[in-house]
């Protein structure tokens, strides 16, 4: 291994056990990098600037605005007293609420479904874990963060990537909404009275513009009338709208706290993967990825057993590593073995944030574990107990969506 590559690999692991910030961490050894090697030290400033330039880019402050928005203007909340009114009489039916209304609106459904199970006879910790489940629905179905990032990160297109993600995003819903109701039916949990008629049109008048909200974004997206990015400006106007003049939840002077949000979690996000641009060009440059693709591909024949041990590596850097840091940093090496091995990229996309999605939620670092302790007060240890039985569940939608492509790819276009 040549100098370069020993300082941008092991200089970046020894940053990162040390505790420095990712952004700051590959800054660093790219910087060392240009010193050592004697290149031109304003490379560092050209990349981060054109890391930054991708029109894609924006919407993910965007995105996340439309979820302060839409969260803050009561639309979540709505969406959890819909799903309520339709299950929260079955087995296990309080616990579902959760899980749909994280499925209708990714994963902005907050507290309020893991406080009422809680009351009507849920461990606690079991309905914390259920609602940090429900979380994992966020990257997976469209319109999804994870998945601009890795359309970026791939240069494939965002929307077919959207699509690849219904089916698994789906059937990890199913999975949970299955869990909800063992668990019930075994603890012997009390069910709810049956919602009347009345109740249920209720609900759904009162949610009507919530519901709407995934059919004018994704309905845009595919009818064709906006890009991907716009949709996400579209979904801020959308929330600020209601949020202010029909559900009149939210007041003008919650917008500069809103922005603040937003700007500060997409600033992390945004400066990882400006970073990160320098960091993968030298990579590149020291044919780090294609040496190790290469390498791979000598040892592992069988294209099942290399996606077995992508998935195996992906779990266990997901619990002690960021998941858009595993997309973005490891970006070139995984593209490289994907081209190795022949995988259809809008396939291996699907796979890449099955991975990451699932370690939001596993132990003992998944960013939604950590909202769910501070929601709750349930201790780390109690919350990684009670949420393997939803980590089995996805684990075994992502070995559907490895080995079966069309588990992700039915809705993909035809090609012409």
């Amino acid at each position: 291994m040549s100098t370069g590559a020993l300082i941008l690999t092991a200089g970046f692991a020894l940053l990162v056990i040390l505790g420095f910030p990712f952004a700051i961490a590959i800054a660093a050894v790219s910087a060392l990098f240009l010193v050592v090697v004697d290149m031109e030290p304003a490379f560092l400033a050209q990349q981060i600037i054109a890391g930054s330039q991708s029109f894609s880019l924006l919407a993910i402050p965007l995105f996340m605005l439309a979820g302060e928005l839409m969260s803050a203007g009561g639309l979540s909340q709505r969406l959890v007293d819909v799903a309520g009114v339709f299950v929260r009489h079955r087995v296990g039916g309080l616990a579902m609420v959760a899980v749909i209304a994280g499925l209708i609106f990714s994963a902005i459904s907050g507290s309020a479904p893991a406080t009422t199970a809680v009351r009507q006879g849920y461990d606690k910790a079991f309905a914390t874990s259920i609602a940090v489940s429900a979380g994992v629905l966020g990257p997976l179905i469209p319109p999804s963060i994870a998945f601009v990032i890795w359309g970026i990160v791939a240069e494939q297109s965002i929307g077919r990537l959207f699509l690849s993600g219904i089916v698994p995003g789906l059937a990890i819903a199913l999975g949970l909404l299955i869990v909800c109701y063992f668990h019930a039916k075994r603890h012997n949990v009390p069910r709810m009275d049956k919602a009347t008629p009345q109740d249920m049109l209720q609900a759904i008048t009162r949610g009507k513009w919530a519901l709407l909200s995934p059919v004018v974004v994704l309905g845009g997206i595919y009818g064709g009338a906006f890009t991907p990015t716009e949709a996400a400006a579209v979904s801020c106007v959308y929330a600020l709208l209601v949020g202010l003049f029909i559900e009149r939840q939210l007041a003008w002077r919650d917008l500069p706290r809103m922005l603040l949000a937003a700007a500060r979690t997409s600033g992390l996000v945004i400066a990882i993967i400006a970073v990160s641009t320098a960091f993968g060009v030298l990579i590149a440059q020291e044919q780090i990825a294609v040496q190790f693709a290469t390498w791979l591909s000598e040892q592992v024949k069988e294209k099942w057993m290399a996606l077995a041990g992508l998935n195996i590596a992906f779990f266990l850097l997901a619990a002690v590593m960021d998941e858009i840091a595993i997309m973005v940093i490891l970006g070139p090496m995984l593209i490289a073995i994907a081209n190795k091995f022949g995988l259809d990229p809008i396939h291996f996309g699907a796979i890449i944030v099955t991975n990451v999605s699932i370690g939001m939620a596993a132990p003992p670092i998944g960013y939604c574990l950590f909202v769910g302790m501070a929601i709750s007060g349930v201790s780390l240890g109690k919350l990684s107990k009670a949420i393997w039985p939803q980590i089995g569940v996805m684990l075994v939608v992502l070995f559907l969506t490895t080995y079966i492509p069309e588990f992700a790819l039915i809705f993909q276009p035809a090609k012409r």
